[in-house]
């Protein structure tokens, strides 16, 4: 072999090597209709987390059409903040776009478990299928394999008409490689008959070059299908108004005055030579920010070697609350750009003007008041010390089960945070003997309860890293106009193994009595079985409408109770539980299943205790039962 030739297999194999470094994930082409295919590892699923963050500020598109055609039709179906769509777009909150306008809309990117996501949630509609929720509803932003993984491997015949799935929307962030040449977002675009790449990329301003190498794909084969997403790379933030109408296609090349040069090398040059500048450049600049901060901090230590140090002793200098809340503001403000890039910032004057200077009329409970911020009901916070892990937390996780936080505010040294509003209030209100009017039928309790299950099966399995919430009680899960639960209060919230059954050691034991797991309390072992047990005492407290102290106040024994009616001593076996009236409401045979799941939640050994997966798969099926339940009793009636 010559040496040209030797040459040029060097540069094809550096070529090769930095497209497979550059690309988020190879495209998925026409593999996203085939629904039984279960390949993990298959591009159908989503974009790997091979960015610089776990979570980050990223956009989908959507092509407007009826009923998803307003801002706030498009924001409910894809789980998105309506102001920003509005702001994207240049148009009102109450916009209606005209037929197959492409809309921009931002959302929250996280990593769960090795995929990228955004994640919303689809009531089930009669003729609906999987393939059809992905391509026709969702016009491809998720994959009918995508959605049968995240709703555990079911197919669409074993979902019923009403049913509420989660649905991943197809998002990522961006890489290294491409955040070291500038590209700070990804678009998640939806291919339509007739796209290609150039014109794509042409229409959002972004480089040919680098939007197929971000897809995996090549100048020799660059095609693409409708129905499926393409990742845009960019410098800033996409705007509506810029990609209203596409570029005409690109002008057939004119015949060459000199020797012409081949499609592989232009793309050599093109697309191997700036990444080689980039990497280079961007070399440079970290070798000077580490020298920068290197010296900084070495200085600082040795100019103030004690200025780090607070003795733990009541006796030595304690910091002043002034010193401290300088500090928390400190932190929190330096972490507001940041913060900034999925939530709202407001100012003090706009929190005042949604609660009418929080008025009492406006007072909900605690420090919580009710607010209007254009025109949405919110719940809005008022908090003090370190709230930043919760917010941090509540970022990066998007479920319908989960209460969304759309924005902060700090002022005068104290933090509020502005949360999606419940109309019903917290579950509390709800399930005890002694809320007069208020009662929940066996089938509200069964779906709240699988909701309450999703939400918590989301945190341990589906965030990254698996997260503990600590704290599920019935004051804590929250009630929307629907009677559909979103757990609340994210507080105590922690990081939990990476692999499940895995246990950390803490020595500061908080939460509230009778929910806390007996190795929580005896040990300080936390792991995601905490939140079984808890929920175990709240499905206890859901089922019979009695509060966990008055057991303990009544010297009822838990274990004997429940062995009484798990080995079928009668209808009477209830009554260890509640009252007449209420066992005459609920069918026994399923009262008695919901037992059984009680019964293994409170196992003493966190070990012996059931997955919130399976938890989920037992109440999906209590729930069904219910139904058709509910349904005989109605025709008796």
């Amino acid at each position: 072999m010559g040496l040209s030739g030797f040459s040029s297999v060097f540069i094809l194999t550096i070529f090769s090597c930095l497209s497979l470094s550059f690309s988020q994930q190879p495209y998925e082409g026409k593999s996203t209709t085939a629904c039984s295919n279960k390949d993990g590892s298959n591009s159908v699923l989503g974009y790997t987390c091979n960015g610089v963050k776990t979570s980050c500020q990223a956009y989908l598109t959507f092509r407007s059409q009826p009923p998803y055609d307003t801002v706030s039709a498009i924001s409910d179906l894809l789980a998105s903040d309506p102001s920003q769509i509005s702001q994207v777009n240049l148009v009102s909150k109450n916009f209606t776009f005209e037929t197959n306008r492409l809309v921009i809309v931002p959302v929250n990117c996280l990593c769960s478990g090795e995929l990228y996501q955004a994640n919303t949630s689809y009531v089930i509609q009669h003729g609906d299928t999987f393939l059809s929720i992905a391509n026709s509803t969702f016009q491809g932003l998720s994959t009918c394999q995508a959605i049968g993984n995240q709703n555990n491997n079911l197919t669409t015949s074993l979902v019923y008409t009403g049913t509420r799935i989660s649905v991943p929307l197809r998002c990522a962030c961006p890489t290294k490689n491409q955040t070291d040449l500038g590209l700070n977002y990804l678009v998640s675009y939806l291919v339509a008959k007739g796209d290609f790449v150039y014109s794509i990329a042409t229409r959002f301003g972004s480089d040919t070059g680098w939007t197929l190498v971000a897809n995996g794909l090549s100048e020799e084969n660059p095609t693409i299908y409708p129905f499926t997403t393409l990742l845009v790379p960019l410098k800033n933030p996409p705007s509506g108004p810029q990609i209203l109408e596409p570029p005409p296609p690109p002008p057939p090349p004119s015949p060459p005055s000199s020797p012409p040069v081949s499609s592989t090398e232009k793309s050599l040059k093109k697309t191997w030579l700036y990444p080689l500048i980039g990497a280079v450049g961007g070399s440079v600049i970290l070798l000077v920010l580490g020298t920068i901060i290197f010296y900084r901090v070495f200085h600082k230590s040795k100019k103030n070697p004690e200025s780090n140090i607070v003795s733990e002793s009541f006796e030595a200098h304690e910091k002043s609350v002034e010193e401290k809340v300088a500090e928390e503001s400190n932190d929190f403000l330096g972490s507001l750009s940041d913060i900034a890039q999925s939530l709202k910032v407001y100012n003090f004057e706009e929190l005042q003007l949604a609660t009418s200077d929080f008025n009492p009329s406006c007072w909900i409970k605690g420090s919580v008041y009710r607010g209007t911020i254009n025109g949405d009901m919110a719940a809005i916070k008022k908090m003090d010390g370190d709230v930043l892990k919760e917010v941090h937390l509540l970022q990066k996780i998007n479920h319908s089960n989960l209460i969304r936080l759309s924005g902060v505010c700090f002022s005068e040294g104290h933090w509020y945070l502005v949360y999606e509003y419940a109309a019903n209030g917290p579950l509390s209100d709800w399930i005890y003997d002694n809320n007069d009017g208020n009662f929940l039928n066996w089938t509200q309790r069964i779906q709240i309860a699988l909701d309450v299950a999703t939400g918590l099966n989301y945190l341990h399995n589906f965030t990254s890293p698996p997260h503990v919430h600590k704290d599920i009680k019935s004051s804590n899960i929250l009630l929307d106009s629907d009677f559909r639960a979103k757990i609340a209060n994210f507080g105590l919230a922690r990081s939990a193994g990476a692999q499940e059954g895995q246990f950390s050691l803490t020595n500061h034991i908080v939460g509230t009595v009778g929910y806390m797991a007996p190795e929580y309390l005896e040990n300080g072992l936390v792991s995601t079985r905490l939140d079984v047990y808890a929920f175990g005492v709240l499905l206890l407290e859901m089922l019979t409408g009695k509060e966990i102290n008055i057991f303990y106040d009544e010297n009822i024994n838990l274990a004997n109770a429940l062995s009484a009616v798990l080995n079928d001593e009668g209808q009477e076996s209830l009554s260890h539980f509640m009252n007449p009236s209420m066992q005459e409401k609920y069918p026994h045979e399923l009262a008695k299943f919901v037992v059984q799941v009680i019964d293994s939640c409170l196992e003493k050994n966190p070990e012996a205790r059931p997955t919130m997966d399976e938890i989920v798969q037992f109440l999906k099926r209590t729930l069904s039962n219910s139904l058709a339940w509910e349904l005989s009793n109605s025709f008796i009636t």
